[in-house]
């Protein structure tokens, strides 16, 4: 079945590009659904595909030699993951499971050369989001090793809005479900120190919850918790 241009004519990964171009790109693609919870691909396994998320939300998670596991972020729409064959390698560094229902486009990774050769776009989009999500990396890595326990769990809801923020009329939504488990496993703490911060952060009218719901209702005043500015 040939798939419609207009998936991924708006996308800036496919910016500039006509439709020749375009039809050329997903003359090779094929499009899935995943239910929710759903793993796409596991750490550790053969990298035959890349991917681009149309619809819905990914959580990337990293599992330790001792079998800690790491939300390391989320895919949002129109990104690219999976590309293991940009960065030179044979096996995908992490797993990839559907935050939600998703909808995603995937080629196999003999088709990289010539949409790196054809789409230019596609090429510089795939290496910027590789600079990026190492920059995440890098920080969270800081965080870890340098902040206070509340401090990491700020700055990672923070980061998770600017990225897949809802505006709303009680502020800023976190667009996909999400339980304070996930919160938790990006930052590297438990169960009990994030519920019981976030407990606090609601009586502050920092944030406002609910099950796997997280509204950030006062950004500044949770950025003033993340870079450590409280008064004593």
């Amino acid at each position: 079945m040939t798939l419609d241009r207009s998936l991924i004519a708006g996308l800036p990964v496919f910016a500039g590009l006509d439709i020749s171009g375009l039809d050329a790109v997903l003359a090779r693609a094929r499009s899935s659904r995943v239910p929710k919870d759903s793993e796409m691909f596991s750490q550790g396994a053969e990298a035959g595909s890349f991917f681009l998320l149309l619809d819905g939300h990914i959580r990337v998670v990293r599992t330790s030699p001792e079998g800690h596991q790491v939300i390391a972020r989320y895919i949002n729409e129109g990104e690219l993951f999976g590309i293991a064959v940009a960065m030179g390698r044979s096996t995908y560094p992490a797993s990839a499971i559907a935050a939600v229902d998703c909808v995603v486009l995937t080629w196999p990774n003999a088709a990289w050369p010539d949409l790196q050769a054809r789409v230019p776009s596609f090429a510089a989009s795939a290496y910027k989001t590789i600079g990026t999500r190492l920059q995440e990396t890098q920080a969270q890595v800081m965080e870890m090793s340098t902040q206070q326990v509340e401090q990491r769990i700020a700055h990672a809801l923070l980061r998770i809005v600017s990225q897949s923020g809802r505006k709303t009329e009680h502020g800023i939504e976190i667009d996909f479900p999400i339980t304070r488990q996930d919160i938790a496993e990006m930052t590297g703490t438990t169960l009990h120190t994030v519920s019981r911060l976030l407990s606090a952060w609601e009586d502050e009218g920092f944030v406002k919850g609910g099950r796997q719901r997280v509204v950030v209702t006062d950004p500044h005043g949770l950025m003033v918790v993340a870079e450590n500015r409280r008064r004593k």
